[in-house]
């Protein structure tokens, strides 16, 4: 059976995430210490017992969230599952640094500091209220798209996830993804809705951003990693430094290709894909886009001891 580990993105962050892990294994404490570290903070205290709006920030849910799913890592590999018994890694959007943090990739204080400057820079490249993002549900790429184009008007608006076969996210400036969100009711979606986030990701509002990942990137090492990681602009497999290092930047305005990702995988055997981390946003999607594929969730001291007895 082949395996792929996958890793979420914003929105699955929650007050309390990781806190069971990190009292069950000493090794699952030490990443939110590392991480704590490298931001000269106690972003854990926020993760265990802040402010659910505090923890939402952008800034603050993307180390969070990276901060959850390698500490879930460290589990399974105290539990003698190493991410080399995955045939890929994969994340959606900011899970793109935790799947390469996981294959070794990208130190966890790296990664830590990277999604810092990456969430203010994505929350500044727009002022808040003039962007947004929809997801339009019922739709497929194609018609997602011609939505998009329609209501565009000489504004942004472009589909930013293609996130399974019938949901897709489009990004861009408020007042063309609203219109967006009506000409999606009116082609049939089943459902249109805002999403409420700070500001529209993976369009090309985001440039600004680009530029200060790139330069945030150039300053880092980047390893080849263990495990291939199918990264989400191209949505195919990639372990050269230099080329995971320029996808990096092109992810910050690209779309993130979540479901050709996965038939990606399908297409090169993988029959089992478990979500590392917070949430089961991203296992809900795997099945609409693959029924055929086996799904875990390990967010948990519980969900770590069934995946290890799941290979006994």
């Amino acid at each position: 059976m082949s395996r792929a580990f996958v890793f979420p993105g914003q929105g699955a962050q929650t007050i309390g995430m990781g806190k069971a892990l990190a009292d069950a294994y000493p090794a699952a404490q030490a990443v939110f210490d590392e991480v704590d570290e490298a931001l000269g903070e106690k972003l854990s205290q926020l993760i265990w017992e802040g402010d659910a709006a505090d923890l939402t920030l952008t800034e603050n849910a993307q180390p969070a969230l990276m901060a959850t799913s390698l500490a879930v890592m460290r589990a399974l590999e105290a539990e003698g599952i190493d991410v080399t018994s995955a045939a890929y890694v994969a994340g959606h959007s900011l899970g793109e640094y935790s799947a390469l943090a996981a294959a070794g990739s990208l130190s966890i204080g790296d990664c830590a500091r990277l999604l810092r400057t990456r969430g203010r820079a994505m929350q500044a490249a727009v002022p808040v209220g003039e962007g947004a993002m929809a997801a339009l549900l019922g739709l497929d790429l194609a018609g997602a798209r011609k939505v998009a184009a329609e209501a565009a008007q000489g504004q942004v608006c472009a589909a930013a996830n293609d996130n399974d076969p019938g949901q897709v996210v489009v990004s861009g400036h408020k007042a063309a993804v609203e219109r967006a969100v009506e000409l999606a009711k009116a082609a049939g979606a089943r459902r249109a809705v805002l999403l409420p986030v700070s500001a529209p990701f993976h369009c090309k509002l985001m440039e600004p951003a680009s530029h200060v990942m790139a330069d945030a990137l150039d300053d880092v090492v980047i390893q080849e990693p263990k495990v291939p990681l199918v990264a989400n602009v191209v949505a195919e497999a990639v372990n050269d430094p230099a080329t995971i290092r320029s996808l990096l930047v092109n992810q910050i305005t690209g779309a993130v290709r979540w479901r050709e990702s996965v038939e990606w995988m399908a297409r090169h055997g993988v029959t089992e894909i478990w979500e590392i981390g917070a949430g089961k946003a991203l296992i809900g999607m795997v099945r609409r886009i693959d029924r055929d594929i086996a799904t875990r969730s390990i967010g948990t001291p519980e969900d770590v001891t069934a995946a290890k007895d799941s290979l006994a």
